[in-house]
């Protein structure tokens, strides 16, 4: 594990672009280290804004986090599969979230987040949490 290496969950996200508590920290972690942004987190960001917003908002904040100098994962492999699999039957974690903290386990990343589903993956998944609303 890189202490260097983030991956930002949606809720992460949402706290850096709505300028929430912790978007200060988000800003640092992007300027400063390398940061992963799994598929899930970019599907679940637009489909979000959409529901709440508009389509004119979800496709400008999926342009900002395609700009960012973040390495996009795209593909699911077989262990992450596997992992996402274990973490969704073992803990209480919607679809989306088992995938992403398989994407910080399979990277060795730190997961980023404001999202208290994640607290049961505290002794097996490095954290850094932001401060929830």
């Amino acid at each position: 594990m890189s202490a260097d290496r983030y991956l930002l969950d949606t809720s992460a996200l949402f706290a850096f672009m709505e300028d929430e508590e912790g978007a200060e920290r988000v800003e640092e972690i992007l300027r400063g280290s390398q940061v992963l942004l799994p598929f899930p987190v970019l599907l679940e960001v637009y489909y979000i804004t959409l529901r709440e917003q508009s389509e004119q908002v979800a496709d400008e904040r999926y342009t900002l986090l395609r700009s960012l100098s973040a390495t996009e994962i795209w593909e699911v492999d077989e262990p992450v599969l596997l992992t996402a699999a274990r973490l969704k039957a073992r803990y209480r974690l919607s679809f989306a979230d088992a995938l992403i903290a398989a994407f910080a386990l399979r990277y060795g990343a730190v997961l980023v987040h404001k999202d208290p589903e994640y607290e049961s993956l505290a002794s097996i998944i490095p954290q850094e949490v932001l401060p929830y609303k």
